[in-house]
């Protein structure tokens, strides 16, 4: 059984003492961005009727419902989150949509998917694979659980390869950011978040790392300026 570590029990508890307003300083922090790349990284999946998707750190279920809503209503979906404050939160929206039927959640961590080989016809992450402190054993899991031919795409934060976007960006990720967090919730969060995202891969390092866990045909298309990026990879 895979045992979190120090770091991974510290993201835990982060994430479950900002669950309650994380949905709020999503939409504020990103100025309702962060919508529309959920929408264009969900665009990407390719999905038969019939299917199964899992959505790893479902978090409050944003993407989880955003699939559901553009599938067929055959296709099941299963949230994956290792903060049980996240999936709490996120049930309280299953219940409130009539898609939530269709979506099932599941407490665990991305390094150990409680899930048999060739389970899913596609699996999504957003916003989460940079929370995964054993990033290589999350993106060889992924596989595993992917059916021949599936699909996994990956959305995360970037750095913007503009100088002086990335100059402007980086004041305002690292400065702005934890002050506004701070009003509303935990400060050192909102924190944790650009210092994360500063120690991610670039973006070709990351598309090795997904090549090298086993996903073919591995592309990425940047959002934004930069600020976010979508990754896609296929289980040959």
């Amino acid at each position: 059984m895979f045992e979190l570590s120090d770091r991974g029990r510290g993201v835990r508890k982060m994430f479950d003492t900002i669950a309650p307003r994380y949905d709020l300083l999503n939409r504020l922090l990103s100025l309702g961005i962060d919508r529309r790349w959920r929408r264009f990284a969900v665009g990407k999946l390719e999905v038969p009727a019939e299917g199964r998707v899992l959505d790893i750190a479902t978090g409050t279920c944003d993407v989880a419902l955003e699939i559901a809503a553009r599938t067929d209503s055959s296709v099941l979906i299963v949230g994956e989150d290792f903060t049980q404050g996240m999936l709490v939160h996120g049930q309280k929206k299953l219940d409130q949509s009539a898609l939530g039927r269709r979506i099932m959640l599941v407490n665990a961590p991305c390094e150990e998917i409680p899930h048999p080989d060739a389970s899913f016809d596609a699996v999504t992450i957003a916003f989460g694979i940079r929370n995964v402190v054993d990033r290589e054993q999350g993106l060889r899991e992924m596989v595993r659980v992917l059916k021949p031919g599936g699909r996994a795409v990956i959305l995360e934060f970037s750095n913007p390869r503009s100088r002086l976007f990335r100059s402007l960006y980086h004041f305002y990720f690292c400065r702005v950011l934890p002050a506004i967090g701070g009003l509303f919730s935990q400060r050192s969060a909102y924190q944790y978040l650009p210092d994360s995202v500063l120690e991610f891969p670039a973006q070709e390092t990351f598309c090795t790392m997904m090549t090298e866990a086993g996903f073919a045909s591995v592309d990425f298309t940047d959002l934004t300026f930069g600020i976010s990026t979508v990754y896609v990879g296929d289980k040959a």
